[in-house]
């Protein structure tokens, strides 16, 4: 196992587990051991190794790094590994190319891990930020859960953008691009809508003046309201 996410069969391949963002430390650690992201390398291992494995491929087979980005289910096992992790609070949902059938199943176990506080869950720096915290422009480089108000949103050509403050200079703002915003209408959930909704993303965090985060895939957003 290269870490909790990723593994290498008998002829080779590396695979990277769909769907799913194991920890791992933070660019700046100091020292860079993290004693998460080795629990979850160990669970990965217990899970898997030594075992012949399933792979199917719900969206591109190859990321950026040339890695195999499969869904990847052990011998004998009821689920994939991914939702063994999950189940463990040893990872958490990142959506990349799957369609929302296949991340369902993750976000379910996602959260009742997270209710139970196991793993990861249990930890601080894990915890879902506030859009409205300022400590967010210190989590560049860092995946995290975001929830706030959508204060107010623009649209520039193709892309939409929320606005978790009144200074775009300063504030948290969720990037939504093309074609992700044009997924989230078909599900009715337009970006133009969206203006004083309570919303929950995840994603990586940037720093473009205040702290962003690019929405890429539509199963980022979840609304947490009703509407009203």
């Amino acid at each position: 196992m290269i870490d909790g996410a990723t593994l290498r069969l008998d002829d080779g391949l590396v695979v990277r587990l769909a769907g799913i963002a194991a920890p791992e430390p933070p660019l700046a650690a100091t020292p860079p051991a993290w004693p998460l992201a080795a629990a979850s390398r160990e669970a990965l291992v217990r899970l898997a190794l030594g075992k012949d494995v399933a792979l199917e491929f719900p969206g591109a087979d190859r990321d950026r790094y040339g890695r195999a980005v499969a869904v990847v289910t052990a011998e004998g096992a009821a689920g994939s590994l991914a939702e063994a992790l999950l189940a463990e609070g040893l990872a958490r949902v990142m959506p990349g190319d799957e369609a929302s059938d296949c991340l369902s199943p993750l976000f379910a176990t996602e959260r009742e891990a997270r209710e139970k506080r196991l793993g990861l869950w249990a930890d601080p720096y894990y915890a879902i930020r506030a859009a409205r915290d300022p400590a967010l422009v210190d989590r560049a480089d860092a995946y995290d859960l975001v929830e706030g108000r959508v204060v107010s949103v623009g649209v520039r050509g193709r892309v939409a953008y929320l606005d978790f403050g009144r200074d775009w200079r300063t504030d948290f703002t969720a990037v939504v691009v093309e074609p992700a915003g044009e997924a989230l209408a078909a599900l009715g959930r337009a970006p133009v809508s969206l203006k004083g909704r309570q919303v929950r993303l995840r994603g990586w965090i940037e720093r473009h003046d205040g702290p962003s985060l690019r929405v890429t895939n539509p199963a980022q957003l979840e609304l947490l309201d009703d509407g009203d």
